[in-house]
């Protein structure tokens, strides 16, 4: 991929193939089966739709429902798939760095002045409703779809996926804040009802979340990583914490743009973990202030960047409630090696 400008234009685009429009009126064909899906109660949104295996908000299961139809990727595609909450902005900066790094220096990289969501856009969100327009220069797509969900071309085709998955105490408590600043459009934040702490952890582990069950999220893509460990690279946010250089390196090895043996030397590798790292990121100003666009809700940009730290559960699950969540986990792995090597002492 020659990133020879110095510049490089992050807005969608068209890919001068046959587009689907993303006009309501398009999301019409799947009323039928919309409603006739199995709803519960959402978290931030009203319903929550059961569609092979998970539930899905309306927004994103419109824009699923289309992808799986009309989205054609590109034989270069990666990935970056991840259950919500779970070191998903991380990946994309990281990523779209590792991508991008000879076109840019430290002091005009566009994470300096752009969101890592706005840098690698959502395959089921912004691209889904926005005609599947896309910069195919950075050939990086976002997405939370589960494996069995994801469009058929994407397997056929090969296309690499990293997916990232974190403890699911940590995920919990990290999507209970997240949906806790987000509200519906056209409700005011300190109009809508608040989200019972309890009560999404009940649904949590009823496996009622977006995206969810989180376990059956985690599996899917564990699976498929050990069927096919040539293209879908597996990562735990806590290994990536513990050994950002280590792991970035193989990021790189995997997606076809390995460090050379200068840049290592150079400190690049390094250069990426700080430029991507949470006390960077979260002290820029456009992730400070503003609203991230292309969502069925309302939500401010830094509501993406709270602590990212490993353990913070413990700061607000009763016993009961790790006891609970640590024997869901041990039971929906039971017949699987993976695991997360993190104590659970409250």
């Amino acid at each position: 991929m020659d990133y020879s400008s110095s510049k490089l234009n992050l807005s969608p685009k068209s890919n001068d193939k046959e587009e689907y429009s993303s006009d309501p009126k398009a999301f019409e064909e799947y009323k039928p089966l919309i409603s006739s899906l199995p709803r519960r109660k959402g978290w931030v949104l009203n319903q929550f739709y059961h569609y092979q295996g998970f539930w899905h908000n309306l927004f994103y299961l419109e824009g699923l429902l289309s992808a799986q139809e009309h989205f054609k990727p590109q034989p270069n595609d990666i990935f970056l798939s991840s259950v919500p909450k779970s070191g998903t902005t991380w990946l994309k900066a990281l990523s779209f760095a590792i991508m991008t790094r000879s076109s840019f220096d430290a002091s005009t990289n566009p994470l300096l002045t752009t969101t890592p969501h706005e840098c690698v856009h959502s395959l089921e969100g912004d691209l889904a409703h926005n005609l599947f327009h896309r910069n195919l220069d950075t050939p990086l797509i976002g997405t939370h779809v589960p494996y069995t969900s994801l469009p058929k071309p994407v397997i056929d085709y090969g296309c690499k996926i990293i997916y990232i998955c974190r403890e699911p105490k940590d995920a919990f408590v990290s999507l209970w804040h997240f949906c806790c600043k987000a509200s519906p459009k056209g409700v005011e934040l300190s109009a809508r009802e608040d989200l019972d702490f309890e009560e999404a952890f009940q649904l949590f582990c009823e496996g009622i979340s977006v995206f969810g069950p989180y376990w059956d999220h985690v599996l899917g893509y564990w699976r498929a990583s050990l069927e096919f460990p040539e293209r879908i690279l597996f990562l735990k946010y806590e290994n990536l914490k513990n050994e950002p250089v280590f792991y970035v390196k193989e990021m790189a090895k995997f997606m076809g743009y390995p460090f050379s043996l200068e840049e290592e030397t150079k400190g690049m590798i390094e250069n990426i973990v700080d430029l991507c790292s949470f006390k960077n990121l979260s002290k820029l100003e456009v992730n400070k202030s503003g609203w991230l666009h292309g969502r069925p809700y309302l939500v401010e940009k830094n509501a993406f960047f709270r602590k990212g730290e490993i353990g913070d559960w413990k700061n607000y699950l009763k016993p009961m409630m790790v006891s609970r969540l640590d024997e869901i986990t041990k039971h929906k792995f039971r017949s699987s090696d993976l695991t997360f090597n993190v104590s659970s002492d409250a």
